[in-house]
């Protein structure tokens, strides 16, 4: 689902949290991506695309893996800041491995700006 300005505009501030959160590690670490993820007590988890010989992981799949490193049993909404179209499948599949399909997605682009609510 698109979201236009306006509902943009009337974003949740913890879900607005997520977006920073993803934009920061993504600029922060020159990466492609950044992704942040919430878990079901609040707490947060930002993390940025990892392309290592050995092991390749998009920022969204690395955000998931560390709630789930850290002890989480559900997530609450996740959010990838990128320039690509749209979440892959993949990243969409490991938030609805833990979060269930209904988690919503929030794609921004590389400026912050909301661009579509996804479910996983």
């Amino acid at each position: 689902m698109l979201i236009h300005m306006s509902e943009a505009a009337q974003l949740d501030p913890e879900d607005r949290k997520i977006i920073t959160l993803a934009r920061s590690v993504r600029a922060r670490n020159s990466v492609p991506e950044g992704a942040a993820v919430r878990d079901e007590t609040g707490r947060t988890y930002a993390a940025g695309t990892v392309a290592l010989d050995s092991l390749k992981l998009s920022a969204l799949q690395t955000a998931v893996a560390m709630a789930v490193a850290s002890g989480a049993t559900s997530l609450e909404a996740a959010a990838v800041v990128t320039d690509a179209e749209s979440a892959s499948e993949e990243d969409r599949a490991a938030v609805r491995d833990l979060g269930g399909a209904g988690t919503p997605v929030l794609l921004a682009g590389t400026d912050g700006t909301l661009r579509a609510t996804l479910d996983a």
